[in-house]
């Protein structure tokens, strides 16, 4: 459990930037673009005229500066096209130099404007397709994106008024936003940031499947370490700048504007980047670069093995559909219909249903309980911690705008203590709703934007949640599951392993998560974009009750 403080630097940095992973498929190029050429000669940091040019490239030194010179950029004013060949030329050596690994190419910059930025985020949110109304179900299934609105809409709004910048792997380029495209400025932070997922891209390619989750889980874990090793790097520098670097200033930083982001949505696509630099630090220390390039090549399989830096993988989970009366699968949606929230996803629902409706969860004062210098937020929580798997189901009924909606949602704990320990947090979360349990033990949220019917079943380290627009809907959803019985201690009667009813109807069909998935780019909560949300920390600290 992590409950020191982090150092000074560190705190700083993730109170200046929190980083997240954003759902966005392709941004347009726009506007000014600055590409390094013949970049000025810097100045040394010591006397004279600094070391010479060496005669191969070497690591520290890019396009004639080293990584220990000064440079003549003052960004008060905005950058010029020599300013920002500076910039990205010494930031290039820098990241050589703590990476100790060396560019294959100078990394192309471009500018592009926020509103432009916005407008393509917004075209994105609002395609309807079937995608959108099967990941609607995941996030509302985590109660962090209710039927007021559509997950779309709230992750576009998380990103288009808080992204500074990303690189763009199909594009090998880096793009800042700015709402002053024509004198941009670019923190220190956002910059050597998108340069070490440059420098990953050109080592590994960062297009390949390997990099792609099929499930929500699955691209949260591996950006554990591509997120957490440009963090790593990134603290990295923070730490040098004032003490062994100059490093340039950059002016207060832009207001994105928009509407506020969604704090659960930007605490869950947070995890990486937050525990991603502490799984990378153990593997440096333990192992040097070398280990890190290993797992880059072989990453994590889940948040649970970031958040605790474990090889544990996850068990598999048997499911068959059983539906009736017109209720179906997304069978052309993430693995097989199914999406995998995974542990900090679930940490994520917890915190966000303790800050924004006081539920009995989590104590959200737990986030900021954090222990190393690598270590911004605590993921950590009695009710997620045991997350041996799960599997979110998606249901609908009907289409277009007489379509309902709901799902099944199958988790399995490492002990009976950890699944019972999610599932009484789970019951206190529907109080915080003002839920009525039906005599039949179902249970009903009668307003607000997570209305529905819910029934919960415990059997031994497995719990079954099944949602609907009404009980009816719950039963036609699942009418293999059967209400907990009183005389089982809220726990159903059912064979070990499966969905089984005592009355008949079974679900073991065995459908193990794979160990190494792959995906297209629809097969997750959100898509793959390597990214950097400027949001300070403050927003998530006025929020929390």
């Amino acid at each position: 459990m992590r409950r020191s403080s982090p150092s000074e630097p560190v705190r700083r940095f993730g109170a200046l930037v929190l980083a997240a992973l954003l759902v966005l498929s392709v941004v347009a190029p726009a506007t000014a673009a600055a590409v390094p050429s013949e970049v000025p000669k810097a100045q040394s940091d010591g006397e004279g005229d600094g070391p010479p040019d060496p005669e191969n490239d070497t690591i520290g030194w890019e396009n004639g500066v080293w990584h220990n010179e000064s440079i003549d950029v003052n960004q008060s004013d905005g950058l010029t096209d020599r300013e920002l060949d500076l910039f990205v030329a010494r930031s290039m050596a820098r990241v050589e130099y703590i990476r100790e690994e060396e560019f294959e190419a100078t990394v192309p910059v471009e500018v592009i404007s926020r509103e432009e930025y916005r407008n393509r985020t917004a075209t994105d949110a609002g395609n309807g397709t079937a995608y959108n109304r099967w990941n609607d179900q995941v996030w509302e299934s985590l109660f962090i994106v209710g039927e007021d609105t559509s997950s779309a809409e709230a992750l576009s709004e998380t990103q288009g008024s808080s992204v500074a910048g990303f690189y763009s792997p199909a594009d090998d380029q880096i793009k800042i936003i700015t709402d002053s495209p024509d004198s941009p400025t670019v923190s220190n932070a956002t910059l050597v940031h998108e340069l070490v997922h440059a420098l990953q891209d050109q080592q590994y390619d960062l297009t390949n499947e390997t990099y792609r989750g099929q499930t929500q889980d699955g691209n949260l874990a591996i950006n554990g370490i591509v997120e957490g090793g440009a963090n790593y790097v990134e603290a990295r520098y923070s730490q040098r700048c004032g003490n062994e670097w100059d490093c340039v200033e950059t002016p207060g930083s832009e207001a994105g504007g928009g509407s506020p982001p969604n704090l659960g949505i930007l605490l869950t696509i947070f995890n990486p980047y937050s525990d991603g630099p502490v799984y990378v630090d153990e593997l440096v220390q333990e192992g040097g670069w070398a280990a890190y390039e290993e797992r880059m090549r072989n990453p994590p399989a889940s948040t649970e093995q970031v958040i605790h830096v474990t090889d544990e993988e996850p068990e598999p989970i048997e499911f068959e559909d059983s539906a009736r009366n017109g209720w179906e699968t997304f069978p052309g949606q993430g693995e097989n219909g199914s999406d995998t929230v995974g542990e900090a996803s679930i940490y994520s629902m917890f915190w966000y249903q303790a800050s924004e409706y006081n539920a009995d969860t989590i104590d959200p004062q737990t986030l900021f309980a954090t222990e190393g210098q690598y270590d911004v937020y605590n993921y950590d929580a009695a009710p997620s911690n045991g997350w041996a798997n799960d599997r979110v189901f998606p249901y609908r009924n009907g289409e277009g705008e007489n379509a309902r909606y709901g799902y099944v949602w199958k988790t399995a704990w490492d002990t009976e203590s950890d699944a019972t320990e999610f599932r009484d947090a789970y019951l206190r979360m529907l109080d915080a709703h003002d839920a009525r349990e039906t005599d039949e033990g179902y249970y009903v949220v009668p307003d607000g934007p997570f209305a529905d019917a819910f029934l919960v079943v415990q059997n031994g380290t497995q719990i079954v949640v099944v949602n609907g627009p009404n009980v009816d809907a719950v039963k036609d959803i699942r009418p293999s599951l059967a209400p907990p019985t009183e005389t089982l201690s809220e726990t159903a009667t059912m064979a070990p392993g499966t969905d089984e009813d005592p009355n008949g109807g079974s679900d073991t069909t065995a459908d193990p998560m794979p160990e190494s998935p792959t995906t297209e780019t629809t097969g997750a909560g959100f898509g793959f974009l390597v990214a950097v949300i400027a949001v300070g920390v403050a927003g998530l600290l006025a929020r929390r009750s």
